[in-house]
């Protein structure tokens, strides 16, 4: 007797249709795995985008100095005395608008300032942090008397937060400065010295009163 025929066993040509046909399918869902994923990576880089332009321009602090600077006024007696100024720290040179600064932004390390006397120009991010803990700057050029710079340097050695230092950039042979407050004197002896001195050490305009003098840079 010849067997009889198994009808439920596929054919050849219908296991090639069904395999080619699941071929197909897992290229369809191929395709829209990598439409959903390039969707989620375009995605990613806008918020991403977005965040990073978000910090970059939030005010942070290596933008601070982009703020335009306070308008000084000139005292009667030839004083310039600035508004408010940036106290932010930073990690880069701050392009300070006069010579030499008398605030704002600045590095997170002062010079010291407890009677200190330099003989090469100072960083001036750091020095700025000095006038922050109420120092009084003095500073002169190559135009100035050297009697007057060595009477000025022995004045700086017996005052506490106070330092000297050259700038020979600056437009005058001797200036005082303190945070927000700048003059021009005639000299060593000029009367406007010992009264700078007594308003400006650890004055009222100090940011920030009683902050070392010490610890910290000395070159």
């Amino acid at each position: 007797m010849g067997s009889a025929k198994n009808t439920s066993t596929p054919s050849r040509k219908d296991r090639i249709a069904e395999m080619r046909q699941a071929d197909r399918a897992r290229e369809r869902r191929n395709r829209v795995l990598a439409v959903v994923g390039g969707a989620v990576a375009v995605a990613a880089l806008g918020v991403g985008g977005f965040l990073l332009f978000s910090h970059t321009s939030d005010g942070s602090a290596d933008k601070a100095d982009s703020k335009p600077w306070p308008a000084y006024k000139v005292t009667e007696d030839g004083e310039k005395v600035w508004g408010k100024l940036g106290r932010k720290h930073v990690t880069r040179q701050v392009d300070y608008p006069m010579t030499p600064p008398v605030g704002g932004d600045h590095d997170q390390a002062w010079m010291n300032c407890n009677g200190d006397v330099y003989d090469k120009e100072l960083p001036e991010v750091n020095a700025v942090h000095s006038l922050e803990h109420g120092a009084v700057w003095v500073t002169y050029n190559d135009k100035a008397d050297p009697a007057d710079v060595r009477k000025l340097a022995a004045k700086v050695k017996a005052t506490p937060y106070s330092l000297m230092s050259p700038v020979e950039d600056q437009k005058d042979p001797v200036m005082l400065t303190a945070w927000a407050h700048q003059r021009t004197v005639s000299g060593a002896d000029d009367p406007k010295v010992k009264e700078f001195f007594s308003r400006y050490v650890q004055g009222k305009q100090t940011p920030e009163p009683g902050a070392a003098c010490t610890r910290g840079l000395t070159r």
